[in-house]
């Protein structure tokens, strides 16, 4: 991913928030000479080593997840478009976001790795709800014939690029004034980007 130095984050711990965080990725991978992508829920492993996730045994892409075949994984996160009028001098506009790529070695899960994954993926966004369901409390045979439809995967995280893209080329006047019109536009993306930048302002 390219990504000027001004915009690098290699604060693990920053990076690995923003990945529980934003789960919901997109598995890139390779497949016939072709790049396929899936669209899914992964969990960060508590030792931050591995991402594990499952797909459905009806998507071809898990044909070519042979043991130790690279993978990418990208984490989008909030963005927002930046009028170049906000600034108080003459520049083109620009779009502030923040988006993590994960890459790793893929292998294939079973059994009680696999059982573990799902429980763990259910637990984490049951508990907002108002009556949780978990997979301990469904009928044994109910889960086997479910996991049956999937393959669960573990992905060996190699290396992590992280790109925060928030103004940090702009003055403190200009950089202010940048969040101000994203909290005035009020949508969920600009506001987010704005608390982001709240973060680190200058």
């Amino acid at each position: 991913m390219y990504t000027p130095k001004q915009f690098r984050n290699n604060d693990a711990s920053t990076i690995n928030d923003f990945i529980r965080q934003h789960g919901f990725g997109i598995l890139v991978s390779q497949s016939n000479n072709r790049i396929v992508a899936t669209h899914i829920p992964l969990e960060l492993s508590e030792d931050e080593t591995k991402l594990r996730g499952h797909i459905a045994r009806a998507n071809p892409q898990w044909k070519n997840f042979e043991n130790n075949t690279e993978v990418m994984v990208i984490f989008p996160g909030p963005h927002a478009y930046v009028s170049s009028s906000w600034y108080d001098h003459e520049n083109v506009p620009t779009w502030n976001y923040i988006a993590v790529h994960v890459y790793g070695k893929i292998q294939i899960i079973e059994g009680d790795e696999l059982y573990s994954a799902l429980k763990q993926l259910v637990d984490k966004y049951e508990k907002t709800s108002e009556y949780p369901v978990s997979i301990e409390k469904m009928s044994p045979e109910y889960v086997r014939q479910s996991i049956k439809g999937l393959v669960g995967f573990a992905i060996e995280i190699t290396s992590v690029e992280a790109a925060y893209k928030l103004s940090q080329n702009r003055d403190r006047k200009n950089y202010v004034n940048i969040i101000s019109e994203l909290e005035k536009r009020g949508d969920h993306d600009s506001r987010s980007v704005a608390s982001e930048m709240k973060k680190i302002e200058k």
